[in-house]
């Protein structure tokens, strides 16, 4: 028999947090975990859309199982952050440069803000890179209470590119035009 999912400890508004700590549901912390949630959740959708033998399925798998070790490290104030269990991983946002270094190595010159869209995958790629844009600014928010650590910074910066990367990647694979909003200003600018 499955235990039961609800424990009615959040119902005045609190939850825990690693260190068995209560916050308000609300806390920058929690606003913040709930947001790379989010965001493993859209890369669950993603993957939901691609077969299973996508060369992609992969490389979100691994992106989802380092979010949650992720999420696990901003559940954890930094007084207490050493006792948690669960590693990050170096390197990952070169590992994310590299990835994007592979694929643009691919794609056409791009000159132009483009309107998020076009492939069904594409276009949960671009919502991707906006939840993490999110996860993003709520960590900044955090870190200014209590230090984040500067790899899921930078991680989920690097998320996000890798994001727009793919879903270039994606338009181009299956010779869907991008939809073209104006071009870069700095581009256009005479000298």
């Amino acid at each position: 028999m499955m235990k039961r999912i609800y424990t009615r400890t959040g119902d005045r508004g609190t939850t825990g947090i690693h260190g068995g700590e209560r916050v308000e549901k609300d806390d920058i912390r929690i606003e913040a975990n709930g947001t790379i949630d989010e965001l493993n959740a859209v890369i669950g959708i993603i993957r939901s859309l691609l077969p299973q033998e996508h060369d992609w399925q992969k490389l979100l798998h691994h992106l989802q199982r380092e979010l949650m070790v992720v999420m696990s490290h901003v559940a954890t104030p930094s007084a207490i952050r050493d006792k948690n269990p669960n590693v990050l991983s170096p390197g990952l946002a070169a590992f994310c440069e590299q990835e994007m270094d592979t694929m643009t190595a691919g794609l056409k010159e791009n000159g132009y803000f483009l309107l998020p869209g076009g492939t069904p995958v594409s276009a949960q790629l671009q919502f991707a890179r906006t939840v993490a844009r999110r996860a993003e600014r709520r960590l900044w928010t955090l870190n200014r209470q209590d230090a984040v650590p500067e790899e899921i910074l930078s991680f989920i910066n690097r998320l996000s590119d890798l994001f727009f990367v793919m879903a270039r990647f994606d338009m181009q694979q299956q010779d869907w035009p991008e939809e073209r909003w104006q071009a870069f200003a700095y581009k256009t600018k005479k000298k």
